[in-house]
């Protein structure tokens, strides 16, 4: 199969397309849906060192490029992840050697051991390490930090992700033979030059870890803390001195706007997705670690808020005030904060769609309170780095890199936050892995074969056609079970699990995008189209037009007249004829125009990748 078939293959998938790790999530919720949670761990877990982590907190942009979204809702992918996870990851029974053998291998182990030092030890510096581990080198993380997760255990509460959960995603690495050196701070206790000079390669990984302030009056007045300052002192059980009243600024991650958001998601019409949810998690964590009164005050409206719908659902029911369209002005206070002086927001965004924000002049009100915590975003601390003159970074702080992630020191990489500012977990795990086979091929010269795929064709006979489900499209997406208001403690993890009989429903309901109608008109074969039209009319979605290729001809630009492996559609300058178009989006895969079809021309045809292809035909054994 030719590379540019298989690229449009793979494109159509939106669900994987838009996983930053290339998860195959539609074939783990349909194995779920079967019952076989085995093998739904091994798609969940192969590509992705942190799955038990991403069962719990992924931005799951995959959710989000769902395509049963467009009918009623995406699958609750992130959820199902954890209903494999707990029965087969590293918080179940399993032992590690059991999940080492699940794993995905980026490439055998090298023929000679290196050793690669990563500074950070978050999603993309564990994420790296775990890979190099496996390929056969020696990788050293080095964090200043006296735990292990970065952001994962200083920026989310313990209620969303368990601390023993992160021990155990950390202990399987160490498991792997990665050495972990806390409390080492870059720059203090060994200089970034001597660790070049211990190290064949070295990945930066160190994230952003300050929090960003405004520059408003009154904004170095004691109780003005960050969002930053504040998770990780929460997380780490420092003293840290909070009012009673206590005011939260911010709705989101506001680094990045709509359309980038959207954009990096395969095209989501969510906006704004990749965030860390700092203002929803300062807020929540105040409220019931702290028992303080909590306001959260935001620039947009609870529609344009960038904080998925559960998190402000479950911070309203936690009694969290929520102020909408009011935006900070001043501090007031004297030696100590009493109050936010807020203004009324016109609007948000400019007419592009751009973080523009315009306010109502002679609108101001005050909001009495002992502390104020800004969660508008986070920025990288580069002093580390030292003198390093041929380190290229940006004027935003961030260290430039290439498309392997290379930084313009030779050997030396970096990802993640720190490369590409404040990001989602899930891009930040993607970025070690990709570092982690960059460095092993500046370390080897080795480099990945192209990937094979694996193609399979249903029969189109009869009334038990796989794909005539009945009315699954009808079947409703399973809300995701949370604990009881009165049971909610400190460090009680509020999601629950999906119990088996709902993920099996909430797994029946894929759509199976990997399979595709396949047109097929083949004189040889006996198989011609007769334009009878039939395949359009029992289309229950109407996603099948027979048009005139005459009209398509005059309508059509030449960009447009190609086939999907990018040669051009010639036939288009006949002077007769029709062609059948397919929207792919409204498709549901149900196959009544395969069985419809006299000539046999229509078929329904999987496309797998091959080293998947064995699972995923179970997947496809009871649609």
């Amino acid at each position: 199969m030719s590379l540019p078939v298989a690229s449009y293959l793979e494109t159509n998938f939106p669900c994987r397309a838009a996983c930053p790790v290339n998860t195959n999530a539609g074939g783990y919720v349909s194995l779920i849906a079967q019952g076989r949670y085995r093998e739904a761990y091994l798609l969940a877990r192969a590509p992705n060192p942190l799955a038990s982590v991403c069962g719990r907190v992924c931005a799951h942009p995959c959710e989000a490029a769902c395509r049963r979204g467009q009918i009623d809702a995406p699958i609750a992918i992130r959820a199902m992840k954890r209903v494999v996870t707990e029965r087969c990851g590293v918080e179940s029974q399993a032992s590690f050697e059991e999940i080492a053998g699940v794993v995905e291998r980026p490439r055998p182990p090298a023929a000679r051991a290196r050793r690669v030092a990563i500074v950070g030890a978050g999603p993309a510096g564990l994420a790296c390490a775990h890979d190099l581990a496996l390929m056969g080198h020696r990788a050293v993380i080095f964090d200043a930090a006296p735990v292990v997760g970065g952001m994962m255990r200083l920026g989310i509460p313990a209620y969303r992700l368990p601390r023993e959960l992160v021990d155990r995603e950390v202990e399987f690495i160490r498991y792997l033979g990665v050495e972990f050196r806390l409390g080492v701070e870059i720059g203090r206790d060994i200089t970034f030059r001597q660790l070049r000079d211990e190290f064949d390669a070295v990945f930066v990984a160190a994230g952003c870890r300050k929090g960003k302030m405004l520059k408003l009056p009154g904004a170095d007045t004691p109780g003005v803390l960050t969002a930053v300052d504040f998770l990780a002192n929460v997380n780490l059980g420092a003293p840290l001195e909070v009012g009673r009243r206590v005011v939260v600024v911010g709705g989101g991650n506001v680094a990045f706007d709509v359309a980038r958001s959207a954009r990096r998601f395969g095209g989501t019409t969510q906006p704004d997705e990749e965030h860390h949810h700092l203002a929803m998690d300062a807020a929540i964590a105040a409220a019931r670690l702290l028992r303080r009164e909590v306001t959260l005050v935001s620039l947009e409206s609870r529609e344009e808020m960038p904080a998925d719908p559960e998190e402000i659902e479950e911070g309203s029911h936690e009694g969290i005030r929520l102020i909408h369209r009011r935006g900070p002005k001043a501090v007031l206070g004297d030696g100590r904060v009493r109050a936010l002086q807020t203004i009324d927001v016109a609007r948000v965004f400019d007419e592009r769609g751009r973080f523009a924000p315009e306010f109502v002049p002679g609108s101001e009100q005050e909001i009495p309170c002992d502390t104020v915590i800004l969660a508008i975003g986070q920025i990288a601390d580069l002093s580390f780095l030292g003198d390093t003159p041929d380190l290229i970074v940006t004027p935003q702080q961030t260290i430039v890199v290439d498309a392997h992630l290379a930084t313009s020191l030779p050997g030396v990489y970096a990802g993640g936050d720190i490369a590409f500012g404040p990001r989602i977990l899930i891009s930040a795990i993607a970025d070690g892995r990709k570092a982690a086979r960059s460095i092993d091929t500046f370390l080897t010269g080795r480099v990945d074969p192209p990937p094979s795929y694996a193609v399979r064709v249903f029969p189109t006979f009869g009334y038990d056609h796989p794909f005539a489900r009945g009315d699954y499209e009808l079947i409703p997406r399973r809300r995701v079970p949370v604990l009881p208001i009165e049971r909610r403690q400190a460090r009680e993890e509020v999601e629950l699990p999906l119990s088996a009989a709902e993920a099996r429903a909430e797994g029946s309901r894929c759509l199976h995008c990997w399979v595709n109608t396949i047109f097929d008109s083949s004189a040889v074969r006996g198989s011609e189209c007769i334009q009878c039209g039939g395949c359009a009319d029992v289309c229950p979605e109407q996603c099948i037009e027979l048009i005139s290729v005459v009209r398509i001809a005059e309508a059509t630009t030449e960009a447009l007249a190609l086939l999907p492996n990018g040669a051009p559609a010639a036939f288009l300058e006949a002077p007769n004829g029709a062609l059948l178009l397919k929207d792919e989006t409204a498709c549901i895969r149900c196959g009544l125009c395969a069985r419809r079809c006299p000539t046999a021309c229509i078929t329904m045809q999987a496309f797998y990748r091959a080293d998947e292809a064995a699972v995923m035909q179970m997947a496809d054994v009871v649609m």
